[in-house]
């Protein structure tokens, strides 16, 4: 048996996750979910849903978060760690105020939250917060008792999440014909969000052009480019691109999109493009539709030769990260010193989100953060 490792205060490990719909009849009650308050009309819901009306009406997000939670259960069985993991969703089963109500029904006081969301971003981290803290209110007015909760700091440049997409970006070159292989252009996706959002990213001190989303993408890309370097002795030029743009066209989003960058390397010469979501934690709709569909449309209408390289999924070393992650931050609050995991030029994130980190535009409670109101 393997020695015990202690993720004492903790009691609990939530997966937190966006959600998706699991049938037809599911697509349009969860687009209403996700744009709920926006007063967008049914029949635009509709129009949307055709992104999973073509995959029959099924995200694959939820069964690749149950690869992840299996990944992390036989993780933590195999190195001693005893902490049981539950999975809610913000926007479908298991939502997430559900998932809380189990867990407080279990005896779970002080729970762990790990969001499928590696960088820093109103979406991609206080929403989520803020959903926590919606949730905490719901069972506070129920009378349940209130659970501790902390987030796990932002992964996106510990090894456990960058080394397998490192795999993915050789794998799709090693897959390259072999006469255009070397010229390859690697283009490094992620989801675009508005560059209002973009720039209030991160802690205040990191506000600015960008901010903490974009400076965070771009040094996963630089250390992916320069293992690829290192690894195959052919130095590829590489961009951050984005994809799926969802906003009103009025308003502006980080560019440039992902096929007009296919379009404009097509038009410089280059002979093929590895596309790399290093923006998505696995392969789900904004993957599927986005790159393996859209993308690779303009792809074959420009007769350029594209890969794409696989996200980081249920991978072991994932797993493994979580684990990390988990007793590193354990350790923090039993008062001890430790030296955080972290590739790259920017060090390991903060634990606790500061106040004024990615601000809401009206703003609203936000759980595990130094402005929770559920301390």
């Amino acid at each position: 048996m393997p020695d015990a490792l202690d993720a004492t205060p903790y009691d609990a490990l939530l997966l937190l996750s966006f959600g998706g719909p699991e049938g037809p009849d599911d697509v349009v009650p969860f687009l209403e979910n996700v744009t709920r308050g926006r007063g967008i009309p049914k029949e635009r819901l509709k129009e949307v849903g055709q992104h999973y009306f073509l995959f029959g009406g099924v995200s694959p997000i939820n069964d690749q978060n149950r690869a992840l939670l299996d990944a992390l259960r036989k993780d933590f069985a195999e190195h001693g760690l005893d902490l049981p993991v539950y999975w809610g969703n913000r926007n479908w089963a298991p939502y997430l105020t559900d998932t809380l109500r189990e867990m407080v029904a279990d005896g779970r006081r002080r729970i762990l939250v790990l969001a499928t969301s590696a960088y820093a971003s109103y979406s991609g981290c206080r929403q989520y917060r803020e959903n926590l803290a919606d949730a905490l209110a719901t069972l506070e007015a129920e009378g349940l008792p209130l659970p501790k909760i902390d987030k796990l700091r932002h992964y996106f440049n510990h090894p456990g999440f960058v080394e397998p997409m490192i795999d993915g970006v050789l794998r799709a070159l090693e897959d390259l014909p072999e006469d255009v292989r070397a010229g390859a252009h690697i283009a490094f996706t992620t989801h675009s969000i508005p560059t209002s959002a973009a720039d209030t990213s991160g802690p205040v001190e990191t506000h600015g052009e960008g901010g903490a989303y974009v400076e965070q993408h771009l040094d996963v890309a630089q250390l992916i480019a320069d293992a690829v370097r290192e690894r195959t002795g052919v130095d590829h030029p590489w961009r951050l691109v984005y994809q799926s743009r969802s906003g009103a066209p009025h308003i502006p989003w980080l560019e440039p999109d992902i096929c007009d960058h296919l379009q404009e390397q097509h038009a410089a010469g280059v002979p093929a493009v590895v596309m790399a979501p290093i923006g998505f934690v696995s392969d789900h709709m904004e993957v599927l539709y986005d790159l393996d569909t859209e993308a690779k449309a303009k792809a074959g209408e420009l007769g350029l030769p594209v890969r794409r390289s696989a996200t980081v999924g249920a991978d072991p070393r994932f797993a493994a990260a979580v684990r990390d992650l988990i007793t590193e931050r354990a350790a923090v609050e039993r008062g001890q010193e430790v030296a955080p995991c972290a590739l790259g030029a920017l060090g390991a994130s903060h634990n606790l989100c500061p106040v004024g980190c990615c601000p809401a535009r009206a703003p609203r409670p936000a759980a595990a953060g130094a402005d929770s109101p559920y301390a």
